[in-house]
């Protein structure tokens, strides 16, 4: 049962035996304790014991997890999906090659998931970043490279007021303690307004708004309107580390930023190895309730019920209000998780021969003010075969595209991409969707939003355990929130909450 594994033999025999031990009790005369005795081992046989139940098989609670372990101490993890992974996945195209449908880079300053995977055997390659990006707008493509010091600005006009944009939020950023974003002097102010409010009171080019839209959604999976000034200028102070702290351009650049490199085998496989070296971790095993008394806590999920010592909860916040808990939550935590809803985002990838856009000296790279693909990347393996272009199909976007049928959205997204890069990119070898607000263990993705006044009235809470439970996930990072790198910082630091408390 540990493994989630239950044996035809097995269940024939728990069924004899439920029937036998139902007949006992009927018969005159029987031994009650024997009756007794029998009911207690079949409750034994549904529930284990260990120090640390930890809610979620992601990079965050595999993290924490084996660290726990390595410690000496039993963990059981328990995860609701038949995978491990979380907000990682891969995705097979032939030929025992695969491409990411989920998370995937990795760039400077995320030392954390860096060692990480160096530890379980991951290696990395760099992105492919040789040749000119594409930006279109108003019905012009143009080329440019990504060598200039925004090395995603579009060609000029536009250039000089994205980077006036640019650089006052990096200056707002400066201004961010990571740990607590909320104390900034400026935080209240910044905190009643959106991000789309501030854009538009810095009389920016009908253009440069659509730029900012399109990152934003798949940056957010969110469009600006809908995102806490505050939230984004920490977010932007959160991309980096300790000793560099976050600017824009790392945050959304490919050479010397957060799309630097990526996972030989695909991101998934770190999730994967973490997983081999733990004892116990159980699959299709959704957590229904959580409940804490003054000598430890009751996880109860679908298949088993643990008693431990701790527990940590390493799910999307959406996901963690909705289990049970006994006592209830204070009401500053539930309020919080009620208002961090997970973006609206999905991946969208078309497979081919080959990677042809590379023969036109391109990078498979695209900035583009129309939709749906407003941006594409190359996801061609490192090989070089076969090519993979994908695109962010994210808030409004995705919202209006979803419901759509599915052929006539592969249609218009496979139609961007030959305005990018010719009639080619029409006729992919295969076609696939990842739509992560589909997910019913995601709910969303890449990481929870909030709006207007959630971190100024809440934020605090978002690390701060309630009594035996521990919280973790990409979004209780101070670092690189939403990454990977975040997720795993993540594990670390509620690992190591959980071993001081034990």
């Amino acid at each position: 049962m540990e493994e989630g594994r239950v044996t035809r033999r097995r269940l024939v025999a728990g069924a004899a035996a439920g029937a036998f031990g139902g007949a006992l009790a009927n018969v005159p005369g029987a031994d009650a304790r024997t009756h007794r005795k029998t009911r207690r081992r079949r409750v034994r046989a549904r529930t284990h014991t260990a120090d640390v139940v930890v809610v979620g098989a992601g990079l965050a609670g595999l993290t924490a997890a084996r660290i726990v372990q390595a410690a000496g101490k039993k963990v059981v993890v328990l995860e609701a999906r038949d995978r491990v992974g979380g907000r990682t996945l891969n995705h097979s195209i032939g030929d025992g090659k695969i491409v990411e449908a989920g998370g995937e880079y990795v760039g400077p300053t995320q030392d954390h998931i860096l060692k990480l995977a160096s530890d379980v055997g991951v290696k990395t390659f760099p992105a492919y970043d040789d040749g000119d990006n594409v930006y279109y707008a108003n019905g012009i493509r143009r080329t440019y490279s990504d060598t200039s010091p925004l090395g995603t600005a579009p060609p000029d006009p536009l250039a000089a007021d994205v980077v006036a944009v640019v650089e006052e939020l990096d200056l707002m950023a400066g201004q961010i303690d990571v740990t607590a974003p909320w104390n900034a002097s400026q935080a209240g102010n910044w905190d009643k307004q959106t991000l789309q409010t501030w854009l538009d009171s810095h009389s920016v080019t009908p253009n440069t708004k659509a730029l900012a839209a399109a990152a934003m959604q798949a940056i957010f999976g969110a469009e600006p309107r809908e995102v806490s000034l505050l939230f984004a200028v920490y977010y932007i102070a959160a991309a980096g580390n300790e000793s560099n702290p976050g600017n824009f351009e790392r945050l959304i650049n490919t050479r010397a930023g957060a799309q630097q490199d990526r996972f030989l085998g695909g991101s998934q496989l770190i999730s994967m190895n973490m997983a081999h070296q733990l004892s116990h971790v159980i699959m299709g095993s959704p957590v229904r309730s959580i409940g804490q008394t003054t000598g430890g806590v009751t996880v109860t999920s679908d298949k088993i019920t643990v008693q431990a010592k701790r527990v940590i909860v390493a799910i999307p916040p959406t996901l963690a209000a909705r289990i049970h808990y006994d006592p209830d939550l204070p009401v500053e935590r539930d309020q919080l998780m009620q208002r961090l809803p997970q973006g609206t985002l999905m991946k969208a990838e078309a497979v081919y021969d080959k990677p042809f856009w590379r023969e036109q000296g391109l990078t498979g790279t695209t900035v583009s003010t129309e939709g749906p693909a407003y941006l594409t990347f190359d996801n061609t393996p490192p090989d070089g075969s076969p090519g993979v272009l994908f695109s962010f199909i994210g808030g409004d976007n995705l919202r209006r595209w979803s419901r759509q049928p599915a052929d006539a959205r592969r249609k218009a997204i496979l139609g961007s991409f030959a305005t990018y890069f010719g009639d080619e990119a029409l006729k992919p070898t295969e076609y696939f969707e990842m739509n992560w607000s589909d997910e019913t263990w995601n709910r969303g993705c890449p990481v929870a939003v909030p709006g207007p006044g959630v971190y100024t009235s809440y934020g605090w809470h978002i690390r701060e355990a309630v009594q035996r439970i521990h919280w973790a996930g990409t979004e209780t990072s101070t670092w690189w929130n939403g990454y990977m790198d975040g997720a795993v910082r993540s594990g670390e630091r509620a690992a190591g909450e959980v071993l001081g408390a034990l």
